[in-house]
């Protein structure tokens, strides 16, 4: 049976339950109505007829003429109503003894007579109301027995096809459903079996029609699945770093030659197995699954440098865990099948960099001794017991000075920064003196402050008077910033030190109020090497860098705020 012949059958055969109920209570309640109405008409009005011509007799004697016509009125209204056997003998007594107390109104025999007569009367009415009652309630119980009956059929019938007319659709639906997922799945061996000729058995034809082509499809492109699987493997097998994929359940699906070589372990020992299991008896790859076996270890925003001695000799590399997610055919959302575990040999680079950093630190320090006798020769040169000299080589000779104390400055970050990278700089983190500190920072700026006209002030907190740090580097890195604030300040302003306590730690500012830093270069200005585009200042770029690096290796912090047209304020904190 077609699903829709079942549809309107079903529906259909409610429909028709309604209606049914409907007519059935229709009519009983009608009956009832009838029955009912039958009583009130008949019987009622004449037991109101008879009690009105009871009262009536009793008033003749006090109001005669009222009295009669009001009898006579109720007796007329009796004889239209005439319904029950017997009620029209007891009605024509009624009228022959009133028309004799007409003649006689005081006969007292003739009144009894007259009330016997109505009472009869009544008791007519009353046993047929009774019996007419009798009738009501049979109606009533036959009404209930047969709507009761119908209701519970109709409930039977509806019962059935509640669970069966939704099971009888909704099944087939689901097995349809999970047979689609299991195609979905790769399964294309997955047939749907419907019996009957419905809509569902037609489709069922087509799904197992879709099912066999796509099975032919999937063998006949297996042989290329294969072949591609095996170019895929040889070519990460001929990477230069090392792989290791593992898949969502943490199994390792393949790991190339470099990465055994690494390992020192053997691809049976690899492959197929958890690589937490793997990880138990060898450190390397302990700690390389490190962050995917504790969730929360922070990633750090930097690749983390592994040193690995492999072939006895020491080598570099950057770990790089790779999350796969999928986007399945035909789905929304993205699902997550695996991780890949990549480490880069960076060894050469890393050797580039020490060569460079062994480079920048003798060429540093052998630019030191020339520098020094230009000094001195400049020295030499302004010294009057040589000779005076005119006013265009006393302008020559400034000119030099000032080139040599920046080639010397510049020389000297070099060597701080090969120092910073090497990891040889030494700290001597003792109490020092803040007022000390920043009066020596003040002097060594003071004539570069006098050339704009900017004044310099400081306030230190009563409560502030030591600060637990390296007294030469802190000098450096408060000198530095004070010199970046008179560079960039405008003429007749001023520079604002500040030092409070902040808990326990020990916060310095420095404010000046020049042009200020535009935001997108707040978090650049503290990398090697970076000048704010557009500015004229002299500068190696490297000022900023350095004093992060002494202030971070005394385990502070260094920040900078600024708003544009306002000025820059730029921060450090050390323990108190």
């Amino acid at each position: 049976m077609k699903i829709k012949t079942k549809l309107n059958a079903g529906v259909g055969l409610l429909f028709l339950m309604i209606i049914i109920l409907s007519v059935l209570g229709g009519w009983f309640i009608y009956q009832l109505k009838k029955d009912t109405q039958n009583i009130l008409v008949a019987n009622y009005n004449t037991l109101q007829y008879s009690r009105n011509m009871l009262l009536s007799l009793e008033e003749i004697d006090t109001q005669p003429a009222f009295a009669i016509k009001e009898f006579r009125k109720n007796l007329t209204l009796q004889s239209r109503n005439i319904t029950e056997s017997g009620e029209k003998e007891a009605t024509r007594n009624i009228i022959s003894h009133f028309s004799d107390l007409n003649k006689n109104p005081t006969d007292q025999h003739l009144k009894s007579v007259i009330r016997k007569d109505i009472t009869e009367l009544m008791q007519l009415n009353m046993n047929a109301i009774q019996i007419k009652s009798g009738i009501a309630n049979t109606t009533a119980e036959n009404a209930i027995a047969v709507i009761s009956i119908a209701g519970t059929l109709c409930f039977l019938i509806a019962f059935i096809l509640m669970i069966n007319l939704p099971s009888n659709i909704a099944n087939p639906i689901r097995e349809l459903t999970f047979s689609i997922h299991q195609i979905a799945k790769q399964n294309y061996r997955e047939r749907v079996r419907f019996e009957g000729n419905s809509e569902f058995g037609e489709l069922a034809k087509s799904f197992n029609t879709m099912a066999e082509k796509l099975q032919e499809y999937s063998e006949s492109r297996l042989d290329k699945i294969l072949k591609g699987k095996k170019r895929i493997e040889t070519l990460i097998d001929n990477m230069h770093d090392a792989v290791i994929g593992i898949d969502e359940h943490r199994k390792v699906l393949f790991v190339n030659d470099e990465a055994l070589k690494i390992s020192g372990l053997k691809k049976e020992q690899f492959v197929g197995k958890l690589i937490q299991d793997v990880a138990v008896g060898n450190d390397l790859v302990r700690d390389l699954i490190r962050e995917i076996i504790d969730p929360q270890i922070l990633k750090k925003n930097e690749p983390e440098l592994l040193k690995i001695f492999v072939e006895g000799k020491e080598n570099y590399f950057e770990k790089e865990i790779l999350d796969i997610n999928v986007l399945p055919t035909g789905e929304d959302s993205k699902r997550f099948i695996g991780q890949v575990i990549m480490l880069r040999n960076i060894t050469p680079f890393k050797e580039l960099d020490l060569a460079k950093t062994h480079f920048m630190g003798t060429v540093s320090h052998e630019f030191k001794t020339p520098i020094s006798s230009i000094q001195m020769g400049v020295q030499l040169l302004e010294n009057e017991r040589i000779g005076n000299l005119n006013d265009e080589q006393q302008k020559l000779v400034v000119g030099i000075k000032e080139d040599t104390v920046r080639l010397l400055k510049i020389t000297g970050e070099l060597l701080n920064l090969t120092q910073l990278e090497t990891g040889v700089v030494q700290l001597n983190i003792r109490p020092s003196e803040i007022n000390k500190m920043i009066e020596s920072v003040i002097a060594a700026n003071q004539s570069a402050a006098d050339n704009k006209q900017i004044i310099i002030k400081f306030k230190i907190n009563q409560n502030v008077e030591l600060v637990n740090a390296d007294y030469e580097k802190t000098s450096w890195v408060l000198s530095n910033i004070v010199s970046n604030a008179i560079r960039y300040s405008y003429e007749n302003s001023m520079i604002e030190i500040n030092v409070e306590k902040d808990n326990d730690e020990v916060k310095f500012s420095v404010k000046d109020h020049g042009y200020g830093i535009e935001e997108q270069y707040l978090d650049k200005v503290f990398t090697r090497y970076f000048r704010i585009p557009g500015t004229k200042a002299d500068g190696t770029g490297l000022g900023l860098s350095i004093s992060k690096e002494f202030i971070e290796a005394q385990g502070g912090s260094i920040s900078v705020k600024s708003e544009i047209g306002a000025g820059s304020t730029f921060y450090f904190s050390l323990k108190a």
